[in-house]
C-alpha cells in the first residue's frame, strides 16, 4: 500500500517573500543608473558559468521538480524546505538514484540563487531527508560495468552494415579509443577533426574539466584489429557528413537527421548493443565506454599518466579506482596461501 507522502498543511504553507530588489551599484556620478541592457548582459554572464550540458541538466532537473509542486498546490519558487524534503521522499519512493536527487537539489538551489532568493536546499528538513534516504538504502549505488576490450568486441560483433549499424561502430570505437564522456561524444563536429598519418586528432571545445572552453585535443591512435579510424571515416563516407555534427540520428526513411544526437542516445546505443549481444542492458550505459577504455589500459600496463594524457583527468586519484580493479588479483596477498 502505498505512503501518503503529502504533508500537513501547517507545515508547507508558503512564507511571504518578497520580490528581490533591484540589482543596484554603488556610484560617485549622481543620477548616475545601470541600465536594463547591461544587467540583462550580467545574468547572461552569470549563466554561463557553467557548461551548456550542465545548464540543461539544471533546467531538466528543476522542471521535474516544479512539476511536482505545482501537482499538488505548492510554490517551487520560492520554495519551503519541507516541500523539498517531501519531492525527495516521494522520488526515493519511485527509486530514483541518490545522485540524481542530489542533482535535483543542485538545480533547486541554483535556480534560487539566480532568483536572487536564499537557497532553502540547506535547511535541516532537506538535510535530514537526504541523510535518511542514503541511510535506508544501505547497498552502494549498483555501478555500470566497463566496456572492457573484449566486450567492446561483442557489441561490434552487432553492427551491421546498415546506417545505424555504421554508425553505431563508429560510435563506439570512437567512444572507447577516446575515453569521451557521452556529452563530448555528441558534441564533436566534422570541423573538429584533424586527421594524420598516425591517427586522428578531435578538439574538444567544451568538456566537464574544461569549463571555460580553453578547448583540448584528444589523439585517436589507428587500431590494427579494431580501427576507429577506419570506422569513423566508413560513417562520414556513407552519411555524406563534411560539416556539423559528426553523431547524429538516422530517421525511418533511412536519411541522416541534420542534428546531433542526444547524450542519452549514446547510452541508449550501448544500451542497445549489449542486449543484441546478449548481454544484461541494466549493466552498461554510455560511461561503459569511457570506463572500459581506462579499466583495458590499466590492465594492459599503461602508465597512470598516459592514460591522464586521454581521459583527461585532473586528479591521479581518481585513476586509481580503474587500476585497483585491473590489479586486483596481481600479486594478491592469498597468492600462494589458498
Amino acid at each position: 500500500m502505498r505512503r501518503d507522502l503529502r504533508v500537513p498543511a501547517s507545515l508547507v504553507v508558503q512564507p511571504t517573500v518578497e520580490p528581490p530588489a533591484p540589482l543596484e551599484v554603488e556610484s560617485l556620478v549622481p543620477g548616475a543608473a545601470v541600465s536594463d541592457a547591461e544587467l540583462e548582459r550580467a545574468k547572461l554572464y552569470a549563466s554561463a558559468r557553467h557548461a551548456p550540458a550542465t545548464r540543461r541538466a539544471y533546467e531538466t532537473d528543476f522542471r521535474i521538480f516544479a512539476a511536482w509542486a505545482s501537482a499538488r498546490g505548492l510554490a517551487p519558487l520560492p520554495a519551503h524546505p519541507t516541500t523539498i524534503a517531501a519531492f525527495l521522499a516521494s522520488e526515493a519512493d519511485a527509486g530514483t538514484a541518490v545522485s540524481t536527487l542530489e542533482h535535483r537539489l543542485a538545480a533547486i538551489r541554483i535556480r534560487h540563487l539566480m532568483a536572487g532568493l536564499e537557497a532553502p536546499t540547506t535547511a535541516e528538513a532537506v538535510r535530514s531527508t537526504l541523510a535518511g534516504i542514503r541511510r535506508t538504502r544501505l547497498s552502494r549505488q549498483k555501478q555500470k560495468a566497463p566496456a572492457t576490450i573484449d566486450l567492446l568486441d561483442q557489441l561490434l560483433e552487432t553492427c551491421d552494415d546498415s546506417l545505424h549499424g555504421v554508425r553505431d561502430r563508429a560510435l563506439l570505437l570512437l567512444g572507447f579509443a577516446g575515453a569521451f564522456r557521452r556529452s563530448e561524444l555528441v558534441a564533436i563536429e566534422y570541423a573538429h577533426l584533424t586527421w594524420e598519418t598516425q591517427g586522428l586528432r578531435v578538439l574538444l571545445l567544451h568538456s566537464k574539466t574544461d569549463q571555460n572552453g580553453k578547448g583540448e585535443e584528444v589523439a585517436i591512435l589507428r587500431g590494427t584489429r579494431l580501427c576507429p579510424i577506419e570506422a569513423l571515416q566508413a560513417w562520414l563516407a556513407v552519411a555524406k557528413i563534411i560539416e556539423g555534427p559528426v553523431f547524429r540520428g538516422v530517421l525511418p526513411d533511412d536519411t541522416i537527421s541534420s542534428r546531433a544526437l542526444s547524450d542519452r542516445s549514446v547510452a541508449l546505443i550501448v544500451k542497445r548493443r549489449a542486449r543484441a549481444a546478449g548481454l544484461d542492458d541494466e549493466r552498461f550505459a554510455g560511461h561503459s565506454l569511457r570506463a572500459g577504455f581506462l579499466t583495458s589500459a590499466a590492465e594492459a600496463g599503461a602508465g597512470i599518466f598516459s592514460m591522464m594524457d586521454i581521459s583527461r583527468h585532473k586528479s591521479v586519484e581518481t585513476l586509481r579506482g580503474y587500476i585497483r580493479r585491473a590489479d586486483a588479483f596481481k600479486n594478491h596477498a592469498a597468492k600462494g596461501l589458498l
